[in-house]
């Protein structure tokens, strides 16, 4: 049994280096998006550069970030953590060297990978080191610390862009990751995976966040996790390429992603042990709260990447306020997400995750004000405001909805299941808005252009939140008043579910 308190010398050590290690992911995925037009404009990127340099990032964490998980129960989690900060800020370096878009995209593409290793890594190692009475606690710093991160990414990432560069944003991870590895390696206890236990029916063996249960842990699916990767790139691509490229090879390569996602289900299907158990789809719950997931994430994901944008190429505020003026979304949701957790208990998920994108798409639509000369008071507050309340009141229910409706023993791996879908949810967007708006290559570089597709882009979005508000108005059931509760209270990602570990019986393994 884990022993360290949380009280000692040693126990603020661990906080300490997961919360630096999940820091260094949640930064980036808040302030690159502010950094975009000032990247377009020293690297000479057109639009479809710039949805490359999102989209190469979430494609390999979103692929990859189960497979992650799986690699820490194996083989070691503060050796699988300290290989992902070390290759994020290897990887963060590149991306602040990069002396094309080519460079760049390809090395936030390790970024990702890197992501993956270390951001189930990081919870991984507060479950497994802990004292049981302490760890609650612990994970509760833990999230807390890291969407303070969160919520300070916009505004670091605004000063970086306008003081000493936009390369900053990327070389800031490399001091992260000096502090975090030599006190990881010196303070951190290693666990060597998780022990096999009985399964939650009796029999067989149940082991490892990626694992399905009931299964010893054996092989690793490799091949899935690269089939999915594969699959998610080439509907990337296609939809990316499909305004200005070649019309045989953007339906070539939209055909192979199809088939690449087929072959995934059908690997899926017969691996003994898979990265995604496809049988969890069995629960109709599940299935139902990750279809609002789908459609939650996908507008949040296309509303940060386009609106940071709008702010400085079409308001005319520098990157520090585009940044600066987004962040009350992250604020409400450090300091509500845990009472609309605890709301949602009283009187059930249906209401708030019905109410939530509904408001959420409110505030989108109210972006619709947002122009040349937009006042922040008058225009803007009153949009992220509404926006933040609708997303304080749908994450919390959600990740809680998530995890009950699964046995507990799968508590993990349908925690990591619904954090992918949400990153894939957000990777698709950020491909197929620019698309379907009608969003030329160069027309971040013309403050009219965009702003006409910025507006379509919103009542898109809006549209697809409320189509997640029916999905969840006539899917989502209140569930079992036993069923497994979050640890995870305080949550301030905006572009992604918090993560979850397996726990049976109070105690997490």
């Amino acid at each position: 049994m884990p022993d360290v308190r949380l009280a000692s010398p040693q126990g603020k050590w661990i906080l300490l280096t997961t919360v630096l290690g999940s820091s260094m992911a949640l930064l980036d995925s808040t302030v690159v998006n502010v950094a975009l037009p000032r990247i377009g404009r020293d690297l000479d990127a057109d639009l479809a550069a710039l949805q490359w340099t999102v989209n190469a990032y979430l494609l390999t964490l979103a692929g990859l970030i189960l497979l992650g998980g799986s690699l820490g129960d194996h083989y070691g989690r503060r050796k699988v953590f300290v290989v992902g900060v070390v290759w994020f800020a290897v990887a963060s370096l590149l991306c602040g060297l990069a002396p094309n878009t080519g460079v760049l995209i390809a090395a936030r593409a390790l970024q990702g990978v890197g992501g993956a290793l270390l951001t189930p890594g990081s919870l991984a190692l507060i479950q497994a080191s802990f004292h049981p009475e302490d760890r609650g606690r612990a994970v509760g710093l833990w999230s807390g610390f890291g969407g303070m991160g969160a919520a300070v990414g916009p505004f670091l990432g605004g000063w970086l862009v306008d003081g000493p560069g936009w390369r900053w944003v990327f070389l800031l991870n490399v001091p992260l990751a000096v502090v975090c590895v030599p006190v990881a390696l010196r303070h951190v206890p290693e666990s060597d995976g998780r022990p096999v236990r009985p399964s939650a029916t009796g029999s067989g063996t149940e082991s490892g966040t990626g694992g399905a249960a009931g299964r010893p842990h054996g092989r690793f699916d490799v091949l899935g996790a690269f089939l999915g990767a594969l699959a998610l790139a080439l509907v990337t691509y296609a939809l990316i390429e499909a305004r200005s490229g070649p019309v045989g090879v953007v339906t070539g390569a939209a055909v192979a992603g199809l088939v690449a996602g087929v072959a995934f289900v059908a690997v899926e299907r017969r691996h003994p042990d898979p990265m995604l158990p496809l049988d969890i789809f069995a629960s109709r719950q599940f299935t139902a709260v990750n279809l609002v997931t789908l459609c939650v994430y996908a507008a949040f994901g296309g509303f940060f990447f386009l609106s940071a944008v709008q702010l400085q190429v079409v308001a005319g505020w520098s990157a520090l306020g585009a940044g600066t003026a987004l962040l009350p979304t992250t604020v409400l949701m450090l300091l509500l997400s845990a009472r609309s957790g605890e709301l949602a208990e009283h009187i059930g998920p249906r209401i708030p995750l019905t109410v939530g994108p509904l408001l959420c798409a409110a505030g989108m639509l109210l972006m619709l004000r947002v122009g040349p000369g937009a006042s922040y008071a008058a225009d803007v507050l009153p949009a992220v405001l509404v926006l933040g309340f609708g997303m304080v009141a749908l994450v919390a229910p959600l990740t809680a909805t998530v995890l009950a409706s699964v046995d507990v023993s799968r508590a993990g791996v349908a925690s990591g299941v619904n954090n992918a879908a949400a990153r894939a949810a957000g990777l698709v967007a950020v491909a197929a808005l620019p698309l379907l708006t009608g969003m030329s290559s160069e027309a971040y570089r013309s403050a009219t252009a965009f702003d006409e597709a910025f507006q379509r882009a919103m009542v898109l979005c809006a549209g697809v939140l409320v189509v997640g508000a029916v999905v969840a108005f006539t899917t989502v059931r209140r569930p079992a008043p036993d069923c497994r509760r979050p640890e995870c209270r305080t949550h301030g990602s905006v572009l992604a579910p918090p993560l979850e570990g397996e726990r049976t019986k109070g105690r997490l393994s």
